[in-house]
Parts: C-alpha cells; sequence; structure tokens
C-alpha cells in the first residue's frame, strides 16, 4: 500500500491511539512520561503533524514496543 504523506501521518497517529488505547493509558499520561504537552500528543493522534523518528521512538519505548510496531503494516 502506498500511502501519501498526511495519509501516512493520520495512519500513524491512529496506530498510536490504537496501541495506547489498548495499554488503557490515558493520552495525557502517554505524553507527560514522552515529555510532551497534551495537545501535541492529541495533534500526533489525530494525524496532524509529522512525527520525527525520535518522537516516534519516545512513543514507542512509553508504550514498551519496538518503534517497528508503531508503523507495520502501514508501509
Amino acid at each position: 500500500m502506498t500511502l501519501d504523506k498526511k495519509n501516512l501521518q493520520i495512519a500513524i497517529g491512529q496506530r498510536i491511539r490504537q496501541l495506547r488505547e489498548e495499554r488503557n493509558i490515558p493520552q495525557q499520561d502517554l505524553a507527560a512520561a514522552c515529555d510532551f504537552e497534551k495537545s501535541n500528543m492529541a495533534r500526533l493522534e489525530a494525524g496532524k503533524t509529522n512525527p520525527t523518528l525520535y518522537t516516534l521512538k519516545k512513543i514507542a519505548d512509553n508504550l514498551n514496543l519496538p518503534l517497528e510496531a508503531l508503523v507495520i503494516d502501514l508501509l
């Protein structure tokens, strides 16, 4: 599947939200653990921002997942 930039951002945001909710972690708690503002996490999950690799790594680490778990099946 080929995704353009916007659709990839949306897909990654949805994946982060899905993984966070599966672990029953409130958005604010994950944001704090990653040292982000809650509003930044909300924008990321909504696909309104293009996260850096470092940002994705911080999120994956705080979800206790390997980085590739955030993008598996998206590329």
